[in-house]
């Protein structure tokens, strides 16, 4: 038997009840979930003694079972005189004080302020059908008749989906009231998307819209989301934001019934924020492994990534992601990174407030009361603790945090928060300055002061930089670069000219200098505010052989250009990041890479130099047209790819008579390594030169 209308519009008919409640008989029909899956919700914002007025009733059994738990001042309107007489007839001898009336919601015949809660469930949505003019004057008249009916501190509490037009109309109507708004999403309600014939698409609310004594000339809002029965409301403050934010809830209930459903729907992420200040506070990705066998103890495990280790990329990127699935042996794995400026007591709080939101991704299939495992590196969330956070007019909001790697050592990075996946620079720290050893230092200096002996002033951030270790690995390939220069047992007693175009916090003009002990080093940096990171922060600093030109790289290098004496330099490094985050490359900017450019880099560099270039690009579209351009300026171009990274390292030269052989470079690159492990040099005995060359391809 087909119940449903042949067009919305007919949800607003009273023809339509009348036949659909002849249809449908006695049987109870249940708008949006029982009083069960409600009840929660109802008792939270209905006081057993509030006189209470209940439109569009139907024949739903919730005014009955609210009745039978002490709710008995209720009155029920519905447009059907069928369904009217059936509930009449259902309730007389059981329910004696609760009435059944036949009324059109849109001219209530009630005196003014004649109810203290006006209760509907799936009646507005009925009547909202669609947008066009008379539609909405008829939801107008109800809205407003709503309102009359209604004490002062009343509330209309509204069942709905919410869906887009619908919450636009409810929310705009009442906050121009002066109304406090409230949008409260329904507990059950995602429950019953995960059902193997979901009633809905969309997640159940409930609006609450709270009547206030109108205030002349007042223009306060107040909206409030509340995504929980329990959980604390969120102010928004525009009805924009609470829209946005009831979409956001409604697209996380969806994905969370597409993937109860089916496995594999590709790279699926999700923030989830803290219920007080609405920050993200999680980020999940959710990773299948189809392959691996079905077992009990199989179906699905949760990651937490340890603070500061995200952009790793066994975790930052999806590739591992999909590895590290693999390896743990489960069907479904989430990886969960903690975000920075988020306070986490350690794993058993971490677990206790995530159980029951990751439960909602869980594939299906899973055992009842299956436990579900919460798996980490050594079982801890790591540290991370934020030194310093401020803001540059040119590269924005940034943050030096110090983080523990997966040896116990702690690292400083430079964190832009605009692009927050990705280190900035980084700096590992000595291990005799790390946070436990200055914390049982101070513990101990403590003991032994006198009580009126004022602390010890800090150590300067900076001190504590191990300069000999070079942590990001497309720093390791670029200098491993100048193995090209020839005659490497030469590089300590020649002077040496280079050009560093991108300072960040200065590690690798850093690492040249102490280690090439005739280097003479120009670093251009276009934002003055890493130049002082780099010195408070990453211990750097200028001398007579290291300079830092405060400029645009493009100005300078093709100031330098136009010079009669101009100067030329035996190694320009560009290590240069892109500030629009649209493009399909984020390392250089365009404008580094554009032929007529590279000219100019090309005339400042000498006949035997070497031009080496950090190139980070994910649109191969345009990869492709960069190193044609490169080619057509420098015919000798090498390529070193960075594994498990975006970036690839670019070695360029003039004269593509100086080829070099894979074996004649490897050769070159030993050489320059032994000579720079002479003692006193500090040099990092993991950092092998030549095997950042094993893997250079010649263009």
């Amino acid at each position: 038997m087909d119940l449903l209308p042949k067009s919305p519009k007919e949800f607003g008919s009273i023809d339509y009840w009348e036949k659909f409640f002849q249809q449908r008989g006695k049987k109870a029909f249940e708008w949006y979930g029982t009083y069960l899956e409600l009840c929660g919700l109802l008792h939270k914002y209905i006081k057993p003694r509030e006189k209470v007025l209940v439109i569009g009733c139907g024949n739903s059994e919730l005014s009955e079972q609210l009745y039978d738990v002490g709710y008995q001042d209720i009155v029920n309107i519905d447009i059907s005189e069928v369904v009217i007489k059936q509930m009449k007839e259902r309730n007389a001898g059981r329910r004696p004080q609760m009435s059944f009336l036949k009324m059109d919601m849109t001219q209530m015949e009630f005196p003014d302020a004649s109810f203290q809660v006006v209760l509907d469930k799936g009646t507005l949505d009925a009547v909202l059908t669609d947008e066009e003019e008379t539609t909405l004057q008829q939801v107008d008249r109800m809205l407003a008749e709503v309102g009359r009916v209604l004490q002062v501190g009343g509330r209309y509490l509204c069942i709905s989906l919410a869906q887009a037009h619908v919450l636009k109309k409810a929310v705009g109507h009442f906050s121009r009231e002066g109304w406090m708004v409230r949008v409260h999403q329904v507990a059950n309600s995602q429950d019953q998307l995960l059902e193997a014939e979901p009633r809905f698409s969309l997640p159940v609310f409930a609006f609450i819209m709270t009547k206030f004594r109108p205030v002349p000339g007042s223009a306060l809002q107040i909206l409030e989301l509340c995504a929980q029965e329990q959980g604390k409301p969120v102010r928004l403050e525009s009805a924009e934001r609470l829209a946005e934010a009831v979409r956001e809830r409604q697209q996380y209930v969806w994905l969370c019934s597409q993937l109860y459903r089916k496995a594999g729907l590709g790279n699926v992420s999700l923030d989830l924020c803290s219920g007080d200040t609405g920050e993200p506070r999680y980020t999940l990705h959710v990773v299948d492994s189809p392959t691996v066998k079905p077992s009990r103890d199989s179906h699905f495990a949760i990651f937490i990534i340890p603070q500061g280790r995200e952009t790793e990329w066994l975790f930052g990127m999806e590739e591992g992601r999909k590895q590290l699935a693999a390896s743990a042996g489960f069907r479904r794995l989430i990886t969960v990174a903690l975000h920075r400026g988020q306070q986490y007591e350690g794993m058993d709080s971490i677990q206790a407030e995530l159980s029951a939101r990751v439960m909602e991704l869980a594939p299906a299939g899973m055992p009842a009361q299956q436990q579900v495992p919460f798996l980490s590196v050594g079982g801890d969330i790591g540290v991370r603790t934020v030194q310093h956070q401020d803001c540059s007019p040119l590269s924005g909001d940034y943050v030096i945090e110090d983080v523990q790697g997966d040896d116990k050592r702690y690292f400083r990075r430079l964190i832009f928060l605009s692009n927050r996946n990705v280190v900035q620079s980084e700096a590992r720290l000595l291990q005799d300055v790390s946070h436990r050893a200055q914390k049982k230092r101070k513990k101990d200096r403590k003991k032994q002061r006198p009580a009126d002996t004022p602390e010890d002033p800090p150590a300067a951030p900076g001190q504590a930089i191990d300069k000999s270790y070079l942590c990001c690995e497309h720093h390791k390939a670029m200098i491993a670069g100048l193995a090209l220069l020839r005659n490497p047992e030469l590089l300590l007693e020649t002077p040496l000219g280079l050009l560093v175009v991108g300072l960040g916090g200065g590690s690798l003009p850093l690492f040249v200098h102490d280690h090439f002990p005739k280097s003479c080093i120009d670093a251009v940096e276009i934002d003055p505010s890493m130049l002082q990171v780099a010195t408070q922060w990453f211990g750097f600093s200028q001398s007579d052989r290291m300079k830092v030109h405060i400029a645009d790289g493009l100005d300078y290098i093709s100031s330098l250009a136009e010079e009669e004496a101009r100067p030329h330099y035996d190694v320009i490094m560009f290590d240069v990041d892109s500030k629009d985050l649209t493009l399909g490359m984020s390392c250089p900017p365009p404008a580094f890479v554009a032929q007529p450019f590279l000219q100019k880099v090309k005339s400042i560099l000498t006949p035997e130099g070497v031009f080496i270039l950090n190139l980070v690009c994910r649109d191969l579209g345009l990869k492709d047209s960069v190193l044609a351009g490169l080619k057509a300026v420098f015919p000798l171009l090498y390529v070193r790819r960075i594994e498990g990274e975006v970036n690839e390292i670019l070695f360029c030269q003039p004269h593509p008579e100086r080829k070099l052989a894979t074996p004649e470079l490897l050769e070159m690159a030993q050489a320059l390594e032994q000579t720079l492990r002479k003692p006193g040099k500090g040099w990092d005995d993991t950092y092998v030169l030549s095997d950042m060359l094993k893997t250079v391809k010649i263009v």
